[in-house]
């Protein structure tokens, strides 16, 4: 009996020394884990149960977000969500960003730091947006030089070489403590 996770399917313990409790199941022989997670037994009352690990946040409709975009596409973007509500989460999960009217405009590059809210999880996809007013872009850079930007009303001006770009710039561009972290 050992404290190692276990995966679903794994024996944990024979009939004969405990029953099955929480996330476990028997299969007439053995009692075996239904989750990942640590076995934990109890000796007085004899009962094999599977504590399940902590499962990675998942955001949901409503949450704002605060990642990179990884990728453009045609009418739409991808961000790689880093913090959910303003909690870190490692979860390694994308949301895909409808971009109406991005043909006309550039709303985001590849690496700016943006903020979305959550709108749906369908088939496996999060949707988001960034029509809101403080949603959009939190930082960027000149994609000629590297240099520092600066906002100005619907675009970013370099402070080096001078480039102008139009953005969708959040009311937080160039916030510093663009993150704010919870401590629950």
């Amino acid at each position: 009996m050992s404290q190692k996770p276990a995966l679903p399917g794994d024996k944990i313990a024979i009939i004969e020394e405990f029953e099955t409790g929480e996330n476990t199941f028997d299969d007439g022989q053995s009692i075996r884990s239904l989750v990942v997670g640590t076995p934990e037994f109890d000796k007085t009352s004899r009962i094999a149960r599977i504590s399940g690990m902590r499962r990675p946040a998942v955001a949901k409709s409503g949450d704002v977000v605060t990642g990179s975009v990884a990728a453009l596409m045609n009418n739409m973007f991808a961000i790689n969500i880093l913090y959910i509500n303003g909690k870190p989460t490692h979860a390694g999960l994308e949301c895909i960003c409808q971009a109406k009217g991005a043909k006309k405009r550039i709303l985001v590059r590849v690496g700016d730091i943006v903020t979305a809210k959550i709108l749906s999880l369908l088939n496996g996809v999060i949707h988001a947006t960034i029509s809101e007013p403080e949603l959009g872009v939190l930082f960027t850079q000149c994609i000629k030089c590297g240099a520092k930007v600066i906002a100005m009303s619907n675009n970013i001006k370099c402070i080096d070489c001078g480039y102008i770009e139009e953005r969708k710039l959040s009311t937080r561009f160039g916030n510093s403590d663009f993150i704010k972290f919870n401590s629950n």
